[in-house]
């Protein structure tokens, strides 16, 4: 492979580790985040007005 390729190799997957590493830092550091979480019990949707 060329250096061209190494170079723009490194750099996708350089980003997209970077990119997972974000987002896994602000999915585990975000105080208060387990009061958001909602299963499909806590789900109403207007259909369910209906007789």
């Amino acid at each position: 492979m060329t250096l061209g390729g190494w170079i723009v190799m490194s750099l996708s997957v350089g980003g997209a580790t970077a990119l997972l590493a974000w987002c896994l830092y602000k999915v585990l550091s975000t105080p208060g985040s387990e009061q958001h979480l909602h299963g499909q019990v806590d789900i109403h949707t207007p259909d369910m007005d209906r007789p």
